[in-house]
C-alpha cells in the first residue's frame, strides 16, 4: 500500500513540474510564406513629346527641262522638328508607339551654271513636313539595370515606318520664275539609336533618327524640281511619361 501511494505522488509531482516547465515558453503559430500573385500584366502606356535639330541631305536635284537634268546637291539644309506620340511598354524590353513630328529644314541649295536653260545661280530648296510613323524599339540596361523599364540608365535602338505630306518650297536667284511652293506625300522609314535614364514615371533620352523621306516633288511648271532618296540627320531628345 505504502508503494502505491508513493508512486503515486512521484507520478503527480512528475506531471505537475511538466506543466510548469511548458508554462516557461511562450507559444508561437507558424507562419505561412504566401508568395504574391503574379498576374501576368507588367507593360504600361505612355505619352511622349520629342524636338530635334537637323541636316538635311540628298544627292541631286532633277529637272526635266533642263540640260543637264541633275544637279548635284553643294550645301545641306537645316532645320528643326518637333512631335508627340503615344505607346506601350510591354515590360520584356520591347516597346511600340505612333509619332506625329512636324519638321522644318531651309537652304539646301544647288548652284546652276550658265546654258542649262535655268537661271544661272544658287537655288535654294525647303521643306516643311508633317510626318507620322509606326515604330519599335528595344530598350537594353546598363550593368545590373536590366531593361530601360527597370530603372535606371539603359540604351535603345529602333525603327519606324509611315508617310510624310510635305510642303516642298524653292526660292531661286534673282532675275528667276518666282518662287514656288507644292504639296506631295511619300514614304517615310526612320532609323533610331540613344541613351536614356528611367526615373519611374517619367523617361529621358536623348539620341540620334535617321529620317529616310522618299521623294519630294514640285510639279509647278516654273521649277518642277523633283528629289529621291532624302535623309534628315536628327539629335532628337525625348520626354515619356508613363501611366502607371
Amino acid at each position: 500500500m505504502r508503494k502505491l501511494i508513493a508512486a503515486t505522488m512521484v507520478a503527480a509531482t512528475a506531471l505537475l513540474g511538466a506543466q510548469a516547465i511548458a508554462a516557461d515558453f511562450p507559444y508561437y503559430p507558424p507562419v505561412i510564406d504566401i508568395p504574391d500573385v503574379d498576374y501576368g500584366v507588367s507593360g504600361t502606356f505612355y505619352l511622349r513629346g520629342s524636338a530635334a535639330l537637323n541636316a538635311m541631305w540628298t544627292p541631286e536635284v532633277f529637272h526635266p527641262t533642263a540640260t543637264p537634268r541633275t544637279f548635284a546637291i553643294d550645301g545641306f539644309g537645316y532645320g528643326y522638328s518637333y512631335g508627340a506620340g503615344v505607346g506601350y511598354e510591354t515590360g520584356t524590353g520591347l516597346r511600340f508607339d505612333v509619332t506625329v513630328d512636324r519638321l522644318a529644314n531651309d537652304n539646301m541649295q544647288i548652284t546652276v551654271p550658265a546654258g542649262t536653260g535655268l537661271t544661272a545661280g544658287v537655288h535654294k530648296l525647303q521643306l516643311r513636313s508633317t510626318v507620322a510613323l509606326a515604330n519599335a524599339y528595344y530598350d537594353f540596361g546598363f550593368g545590373d539595370g536590366g531593361y530601360g523599364a527597370a530603372g535606371g540608365a539603359f540604351g535603345y535602338v529602333g525603327g519606324g515606318a509611315g508617310v510624310a505630306f510635305n510642303d516642298f518650297i524653292t526660292e531661286g536667284p534673282t532675275g528667276s520664275p518666282a518662287d514656288t511652293r507644292a504639296q506631295n506625300t511619300s514614304f517615310a522609314g526612320a532609323g533610331m539609336v540613344g541613351v536614356g535614364y528611367d526615373f519611374g514615371q517619367v523617361v529621358a533620352d536623348v539620341g540620334y533618327r535617321a529620317l529616310y523621306i522618299a521623294n519630294l516633288e514640285n510639279k509647278v511648271a516654273t521649277a518642277p524640281y523633283s528629289l529621291t532618296n532624302n535623309w534628315v540627320h536628327e539629335v532628337r531628345g525625348t520626354l515619356r511619361y508613363r501611366f502607371n
